[in-house]
């Protein structure tokens, strides 16, 4: 063949071409196929800020330097959306599964759960979890009915990570502190760190987790403590330099305590290039639920409640920013994303399938990160209710699904959520447009395909904050 080419130079200048072609074509998979498969994945979980926290996103009251030069230099989710409590949404991002599906109780995940950290090390990562736990065990000894609950949510140990570091990982009343002399359970052994910051501790721990494991595809999940009350100084703030009033309660130091979530992420972020990682690690930064009640917030030149615990936009709307540098093309995304989707994301991240016996209710938002199509969902789906447990006896029961335009209640209630900031309009089901009408038909077939088997107890039963069920 070799001879044929050297005295025929048309089909030597063929085979040129043809060699060259499939060159090209080699280098220009490999940015895709690379682009898909980080090695390392770094998911940050804040606790109680909504989208007005973040300047990036509009807030107009908070410094937010470092996580909004994450958003200009990758991509930002519009409409991802939370539970309205942390507990909820915790469930939901470990499990894949919305929280009729396994829900047990406040501050619970059940054991024998598989959650993204059994799939994740199941895939070959080394897996580490630091942060905010507080499911294992929730209610206080003399609550009633605590007796039955105490003790029955998964320890960190039985969780699917290699390593751990966390705040409120055993009793409630075990729990310490979780910012100034943070007390944490560090894989097996409980330790209080004297003098130190709780985030500053995490952060070093899961910089040295990287730098052990670095040889090994990592997956890190950092649920943060920040910024939930109690709403205390942080070491950004002038009170901190007195260490008599580092745990001094006071809404004031709300900004500080966002602010310092920003520098955290800034932190760590740090630390990973300083390994030399960066260019290799995906970096997710979402929330739990939307910001406190007991804050306002200046956003798009309007002032914003907090809507923590509460099932309207400003309860459940919720930062969600991807960035890798050099392989995320920076932009917006307007897909509507809820917390079920992270596990078939990050399945689809490592270049897995998930196993067949993995049931998940979410999609993945692989796809959008590197300019795919992918499918997006078409709804998203609320099952709420964070009963039983120690200071829920105001909450009730919530099911619902929502769409960029309209929300729809199991109850009938229906509203249209497509204006500015966080727009809840009731409309009359008498007078419905044909575009409302389709919208409502399909949300309720939502609700009633979700609500199909297989169910927890919960979501057959309604109880109240004691364990008692409902009399209606």
């Amino acid at each position: 063949m070799s001879k044929l080419l050297a005295n025929t130079p048309s089909l030597r200048l063929t085979a040129l071409m043809v060699l060259r072609t499939l060159a090209a074509l080699i280098l220009l998979t490999l940015p895709a196929l690379s682009a898909s498969l980080p090695r390392h994945i770094v998911l940050i979980m804040a606790d109680d800020v909504g989208i007005e926290g973040l300047g990036c996103y509009g807030g107009e009251d908070y410094r937010t330097p470092h996580l909004d030069k994450l958003a200009a230099d990758g991509l930002r989710f519009t409409h991802a959306y939370s539970q309205p409590l942390c507990t909820p949404t915790r469930l939901q991002i470990m499990t894949g599964r919305y929280n009729h599906r396994n829900w047990l109780a406040f501050g619970l995940l059940p054991k024998g759960e598989r959650t993204f950290g059994h799939l994740m090390t199941g895939f070959g990562f080394k897996t580490c979890l630091a942060g905010k736990w507080q499911l294992t065990s929730y209610d206080p000894p003399d609550f009633p009915g605590a007796a039955q609950r105490r003790g029955a949510g998964t320890h960190p140990k039985d969780a699917g990570f290699h390593d751990y570091s966390l705040f409120h990982a055993e009793k409630t009343e075990d729990k310490g502190s979780r910012y100034a002399n943070p007390t944490y359970l560090r894989n097996g052994k409980l330790h209080t760190a004297d003098g130190k910051y709780g985030e500053d501790v995490t952060v070093d721990f899961i910089a040295d987790f990287m730098k052990r494991n670095r040889k090994d595809p990592m997956f890190i999940y950092y649920p943060m403590a920040l910024p939930h009350w109690p709403m205390v100084p942080a070491p950004n703030s002038k009170e901190w330099q007195d260490p008599s009033r580092r745990l001094e309660v006071d809404t004031k130091y709300f900004k500080d305590m966002v602010e310092y979530m920003d520098t955290t992420v800034g932190n760590l972020v740090a630390k990973i290039d300083a390994l030399g990682l960066r260019k290799d690690t995906l970096i997710l930064f979402y929330s739990d639920n939307g910001t406190d009640r007991r804050i306002t917030s200046r956003f798009s030149r309007k002032t914003i409640r907090g809507g923590k615990n509460q099932v309207t936009q400003n309860g459940i709307r919720v930062p969600l920013i991807a960035n890798w540098p050099g392989q995320i093309t920076p932009g917006t995304n307007s897909d509507l994303i809820d917390a079920s989707d992270f596990l078939p994301t990050l399945a689809a991240l490592a270049g897995k399938k998930l196993p067949e016996d993995w049931h998940t209710d979410g999609v993945s938002f692989a796809p959008p990160l590197f300019g795919k199509a992918g499918t997006p969902r078409e709804w998203a789906f609320f099952w709420y209710d964070p009963r039983p447990g120690w200071d829920k006896g105001k909450f009730s029961r919530h099911i619902f699904a929502l769409d960029h335009h309209y929300k729809l209640f199991s109850d009938g209630r229906f509203f249209d959520i497509a204006g500015s900031g966080f727009q809840e309009v009731p409309l009359n089901l008498s007078s419905l447009s044909k575009e409302a009408q389709a919208a409502r038909e399909k949300l309720q077939a939502a609700i009633q395909r979700c609500m199909l088997p297989p169910l927890s107890a919960a979501a057959k039963v309604e109880v109240d904050a004691y364990g008692k069920p409902v009399q209606k």
